[in-house]
């Protein structure tokens, strides 16, 4: 089986049973097969299972420590999976949240992958609302903001975030307009 068809699996007997969850999860992965090409032809597919992957962290079988970004890299790690448990780990600025949760220490052994896929993950995330809707970053983050409030440690994460997520859409979407068919 491909990985593709693997991640699409296992998010779905994961997350479907949390609703939204997989609804999020399922048109984060369409988005990313939208804009793969934003990626070399090597990584696509890994940016499809990484969208699939970014959200499997909550599901309640997965929960070792609550933080979802730790709990699905440490899941892929077992799988031996490792590039992908990086992605997931750091994925929509998660080392933020994670320095705010007191989890900095743990997510430390998963290398932080600074590249286009990571960019688009991001991208591919933050563009997607809970329930699969298209919006914009700005709509989306706003929205945590709102289901989390503003003290919460996800709040706390994401300003501190706001630079370093500002940035990777912004190459996302520099590379997007770098593309013949630029419709995105």
């Amino acid at each position: 089986m491909d990985m593709v068809s693997w991640a699409a699996r296992e998010a779905r007997r994961r997350l479907e049973p949390l609703g939204a969850r997989w609804v999020h999860t399922q048109a984060v992965a369409e988005r990313a097969t939208d804009i793969a090409e934003v990626v070399v032809v090597e990584d696509r597919a890994t940016l499809v299972v990484a969208a699939y992957l970014h959200d499997i962290g909550y599901a309640p079988e997965l929960a070792a420590t609550g933080f979802h970004p730790l709990d699905g890299a440490l899941w892929l790690r077992e799988q031996g999976h490792e590039r992908l448990a990086t992605l997931v780990a750091h994925h929509s600025g998660a080392r933020f949240e994670a320095a705010a949760r007191g989890f900095a220490e743990a997510l430390e052994p998963f290398a932080e992958e600074r590249s286009p896929v990571a960019d688009a993950l991001t991208y591919c995330d933050l563009t997607t609302g809970p329930g699969g809707e298209s919006i914009t970053a700005a709509e989306r983050l706003a929205n945590i903001m709102l289901r989390y409030g503003s003290a919460s440690p996800v709040a706390e994460g994401l300003s501190a975030a706001a630079d370093t997520l500002d940035a990777a859409m912004q190459r996302t979407q520099a590379r997007l307009t770098r593309l013949p068919h630029a419709t995105h």
